[in-house]
């Protein structure tokens, strides 16, 4: 599979300047950073949430979990985990289990971990198990400029 078109489009319109990196097929944020020597800090993973409201996306480093109740506090509800029939309804043109953290291209609400933010570089899963998107901090803190921040990861 490639990148997916909803992915590609987005970026596009967002006018950031990334680059394409394959990498060896892998399904955890984790295991992509190790295998391709990258810092577990510097990989965005998405975590996809549920409440009351709909579904929202976390970024957060690979190298650490969504801290769920520090999320609660921040959306001021309750969220859980989003199965993975949940995140394949909302991510179709997405392998299963690649799921983005640019969910703005999929019309979600993105909550950006502090962890991620002024990172020299960030490297995200494309959405193929196969390819990584990689760009400047500031690139991606461009991408990201309007969604909300905190601090709601905790290290493994």
């Amino acid at each position: 599979m490639t990148i997916p078109m909803t992915l590609q489009e987005y970026l596009r319109s967002c006018d950031i300047d990334f680059e394409e990196l394959p990498h060896p097929r892998e399904t955890t944020a984790s295991r992509i950073a190790e295998k391709s020597h990258i810092s577990g800090d510097r990989m965005a993973k998405a975590v996809m949430l549920q409440s009351d409201s709909g579904y929202r996306l976390a970024v957060v480093p690979s190298s650490c979990d969504a801290d769920l109740e520090q999320l609660s506090q921040l959306l001021h509800e309750k969220v859980a985990l989003a199965s993975e029939q949940q995140i394949q309804e909302h991510f179709r043109d997405c392998d299963p289990g690649a799921t983005s953290p640019v969910g703005q291209a999929w019309g979600l609400q993105v909550y950006v971990d502090d962890m991620l933010r002024h990172q020299p570089d960030v490297y995200f899963d494309a959405g193929d198990h196969e390819t990584l998107i990689h760009m400047s901090g500031r690139e991606f803190d461009r991408l990201m400029h309007d969604s909300p921040h905190g601090r709601f990861s905790r290290h493994y």
